[in-house]
């Protein structure tokens, strides 16, 4: 399989299992309504762990563009690759997302809070105040690239390494999510909006582009930051 393509379809996976969750636990009628954070986050684990599995052995799993940047900018990941693998991670978010709108037809309309609707797709600050929604996708997305870099520096059964990475996927939304959902990944946000902001959704409202650039910059900075930071403190 093609780079390209392994992370076009890792990503997707990312996007099926983390929107497809909130879809259930958010949607009216859906019979996992109401189930809670918890419920979200392993879904967004589980997504992770098999988008990673489906295209490790092909690309090494980016997935992010903030992975991608980081690894470019610490210098484990060559420039001229870049705008390849972050274009086919916007292509697999946004096929995800729009996956999760076709299963999930009929309760668009049966939801009457638009905003319920828009969390479906992408993230939104629980309390708006742009530094702290910045530094908690930051520090967040740092943990993600510092961790992520920690665990490719250990040795494992073969295989157990992409479930490592969905536990500490895990762990950053159980202990980060509350303030900003943990975005964590622009294609992750940045696909999915584009996606309600076209897609035909009974009763949307605004896509939130007001607040959309947070959940892009923020990670690539912190991600740059992270993977900077475990290069200078891993054995070379």
């Amino acid at each position: 399989m093609a780079p390209f393509l392994a992370e076009l379809i890792g990503t997707a996976f990312i996007l099926l299992f983390g929107c497809g969750v909130c879809a259930g636990v958010l949607l009216n009628k859906s019979k996992a309504n109401g189930s809670g954070w918890i419920v979200i986050c392993f879904g967004w684990a589980v997504g992770v762990t098999l988008g990673v599995y489906a295209s490790g052995q092909f690309s090494g799993a980016h997935l992010n563009p903030a992975v991608t940047l980081g690894l470019a900018a610490a210098g484990k990941f060559p420039w001229e690759k870049v705008p390849g693998y972050i274009l086919a991670q916007f292509l697999g978010a946004m096929i995800g997302a729009g996956a999760v709108f076709l299963a999930y037809y009929p309760h668009w309309e049966e939801t009457e809070d638009p905003g319920l609707k828009l969390a479906v797709f992408s993230t939104g600050p629980a309390i708006p105040h742009t530094f702290a929604n910045f530094m908690c996708e930051f520090i967040a997305t740092f943990i993600l690239l510092f961790g992520i870099m920690c665990i490719g520096a250990n040795k494992y059964a073969e295989g157990i390494g992409p479930l490592a990475v969905g536990g500490l996927i895990l762990g950053l939304g159980l202990s980060f999510g509350g303030p900003t959902g943990y975005a964590l990944n622009p294609a992750r946000d940045l696909g999915p909006r584009i996606m309600h902001a076209i897609m035909p959704i009974k009763g949307k409202g605004p896509s939130d582009w007001g607040y959309a650039w947070i959940p892009v910059f923020a990670p690539i900075a912190g991600g740059i930051c992270g993977c900077l930071a475990a290069v200078a403190m891993l054995p070379k």
